[in-house]
């Protein structure tokens, strides 16, 4: 991509860099070039053109209160939520905090019929499609059926009062249940110990409430972010691919299956009870599966048939649990019966002692994060199409309380769907009512219609997680990170055979800690560039990238890319020494002059700690006894006043701390001589 980019009434190209490793020592000048430098005028004519000095000014001083306050502030609300309650009376202010706490009150005044139509068709039409899933869901976590038809029910009426976004479909997900289930598996059986596992599923979903409003509350909703975009692709698509081998059991009829996750366990799992498989259950599956695809592709191909992969559920259920009543379910599992009504209570089954406490909150906060990062990227990905705002830290709350709420009322951990929210805005929903309608449709299908339920197989609902996870998996997105950033790739790829060959709680630990990692490698290995200036101007830039970029003789600019910090500083003194050696080594095979300063270009340095301060002293002595002067250029505010309130400003003085790069060249012409 090139950008025209004006400087100094001479126009360049802004010029992506050459396909070289990070760092970059500077190739051998020919003696023309160095001539050519010489006769530039920003650089050979410096103190004689003009260029006028500007001296460095420190902010203004603020009291340690203050800015402390102001630092806070930017920290916890850099979105400034307070700032509509300003010269507003005491009634309007109360006006307006019913409306923040519950967005329905926002939108709700100006809702009209017109509105209610869209609402009512998105909303039946997601309702069709999370009713199968809610089903499929359930079994996903080892939970009973039931379960997932009634975290279709609540979640949705209390996010409609309390989020922010339009157009998200709350209900359980695939990969939150995955993990739930695989967590609490491997130390309660839900087969010999329904009882307790079904208590242990509903304190999880009290925690993952807990931990999620927690964060939305003291505005921590930062710290979600440390799963990184190219880890989650990884970690998705690995856990969408041990989702569908999970689903091998009920897709071949298997009735023995191992009870571990990863991809060599299942598999040899299905070769070994071979002969458990069931041709009629096969045969039904495939069938079904294909259809799903088919019809996934469909809409995918043409966003106006939405309503095809969205129906495409729903009546599948409906067709196969005909042909299994016809067939009497011969050879075939069947879902078997499902109790009516509302969702029971289930405070009295929260357990908040024993020796699973501990299980319970590690599965609370590993779903708690996995469904925010996901409720939160659908709803501000949605929110960007239809251009308005979704707050992050209102959606944890809100999350977070819908979870607490429903751990109360029979349901376990619940978020925002991608496929769901999808069908929603496709389908034309308008406000969060969809979300009233759909559970008003699920509350119907819970007073009336579950005996219908009875004959369904349960193949048909393996086929329905399949086609619904089958697009977690982003080779378009993994091949996009190998092109643009390779270390990404590697850390996308880690998180992928995480999930994969170990299992999917290692998974998540690796994205993290990958994340992390990659946080602590740029903190602690800044980038660091060496610049030229623009033939014509007096902008410095990289020679890396701009390869017009030209050297000044007896100068050494070094461009820092990053806060200097305790974690860095070392690293610091460290490269710049390193690019004074190589220079040195350049200038003598050209029979150039040695460098005499170093200009250390401070433009990109947001902060600098007094480890940073004590960085910078020391590069300054070691500089020193080699005759070589150092030099800063364009400082911040914050790095300025920083530097001017310790001893390592008067080391420096005004006189070595200039406005930018050219005026530091400029004030020390004498520097250019050999």
């Amino acid at each position: 991509m090139v950008v025209n980019n004006k400087v100094d009434s001479l126009s360049y190209d802004v010029e992506a860099p050459p396909a070289t490793p990070a760092v970059v020592s500077a190739p051998p000048t020919p003696r023309g070039e160095a001539a050519m430098v010489m006769m530039t005028p920003p650089v050979a004519a410096a103190g004689s053109v003009g260029v006028e000095v500007h001296k460095v000014s420190a902010p203004e001083r603020r009291s340690t209160a203050k800015a402390l306050r102001q630092r806070l502030a930017e920290v916890f609300f850099p979105d400034d939520p307070l700032h509509q309650f300003k010269n507003q009376s005491f009634a309007r202010r109360l006006v307006l905090a019913l409306q923040y706490f519950f967005p329905i009150f926002q939108w709700g005044s100006a809702y009209d019929l017109r509105l209610l139509r869209s609402d009512v068709i998105s909303g039946l039409t997601i309702a069709s499609l999370a009713i199968p899933q809610g089903i499929s869901y359930a079994k996903l976590a080892n939970l009973p059926p039931i379960i997932g038809l009634y975290s279709s029910f609540v979640p949705p009426l209390i996010y409609s009062l309390l989020g922010s976004s339009r157009d998200l479909a709350v209900g359980p997900v695939s990969i939150a249940s995955l993990v739930m289930g695989s967590m609490l598996r491997q130390a309660v059986s839900p087969d010999q110990e329904p009882i307790l596992y079904l208590q242990l599923a509903f304190t999880s979903t009290f925690f993952a409430g807990v931990f999620q409003a927690s964060l939305g509350f003291l505005r921590l909703g930062f710290i979600v972010d440390f799963l990184s975009k190219a880890t989650l692709t990884g970690f998705m698509g690995g856990a969408a691919i041990i989702v569908s081998l999970q689903q091998l059991k009920g897709l071949l009829g298997i009735v023995h299956f191992t009870s571990q996750m990863g991809f060599i366990q299942v598999m040899h799992s299905v070769i070994k009870h071979r002969d458990e498989w069931a041709w009629q259950t096969i045969v039904m599956g495939l069938a079904f599966l294909l259809v799903l695809l088919a019809t996934r592709h469909i809409s995918s191909r043409n966003p106006k048939l939405f309503w095809v992969s969205a129906a495409a559920p729903l009546t599948s259920v409906i067709i196969s649990t005909i042909i299994s009543f016809v067939c009497k379910a011969h050879g075939i599992s069947i879902i078997g019966n499902l109790p009516k009504g509302l969702n029971p209570p289930s405070v009295n089954m929260l357990t908040f002692s024993g020796s699973y406490v501990g299980l319970a909150i590690n599965t609370g906060i590993m779903t708690g994060i996995l469904s925010l990062t996901e409720g939160i990227a659908v709803g501000r990905t949605f929110a960007s199409i239809n251009n308005y705002q979704v707050d992050g830290n209102k959606e944890m709350m809100a999350i977070g309380v819908m979870n607490m709420a429903g751990s109360c009322a029979s349901c376990y951990v619940t978020t925002g769907s991608f496929s769901r929210s999808a069908v929603n805005y496709s389908a034309g929903c308008k406000t969060a009512v969809s979300n009233i309608v759909m559970a008003a449709a699920v509350l119907v299908t819970l007073l009336f219609l579950m005996p219908l339920f009875h004959y369904t197989p349960n193949v048909i609902l393996s086929a329905i997680i399949i086609t619904a996870v089958i697009g977690l998996i982003d080779f378009q997105g993994a091949a996009k990170l190998w092109k643009v950033d390779k270390l990404d790739f590697l850390a996308c790829m880690a998180a992928f055979f995480g999930v994969l060959l170990v299992s999917v709680q290692m998974g998540l630990a690796i994205a993290v800690g990958i994340s992390l990692f990659k946080i602590l490698l740029q903190v602690t290995r800044p980038n660091m560039v060496i610049k030229g200036v623009i033939p014509g101007t007096q902008s410095y830039r990289s020679m890396v990238q701009y390869r017009e970029a030209m050297r000044v003789p007896s100068f050494l600019v070094v461009g820092v890319e990053s806060a200097i910090y305790f974690a860095n500083s070392m690293y610091l003194v460290e490269r710049i020494v390193r690019f004074l050696r190589e220079e040195e080594e350049r200038a003598l095979k050209s029979n150039q002059c040695p460098v005499r300063c170093i200009i250390l270009d401070m433009s990109a340095v947001a902060a600098i700690d007094t480890s940073g301060l004590d960085a910078l002293a020391e590069l300054n002595r070691v500089l020193d006894k080699r005759n070589v002067e150092l030099v800063l250029a364009n400082p911040v505010g914050s790095v300025t006043e920083r530097l001017y309130n310790s001893v390592v400003g008067k080391t420096f003085g005004s006189d070595r701390v200039f406005f930018s790069v050219a005026e530091a060249v400029a004030a020390a012409p004498h520097k250019a001589q050999p």
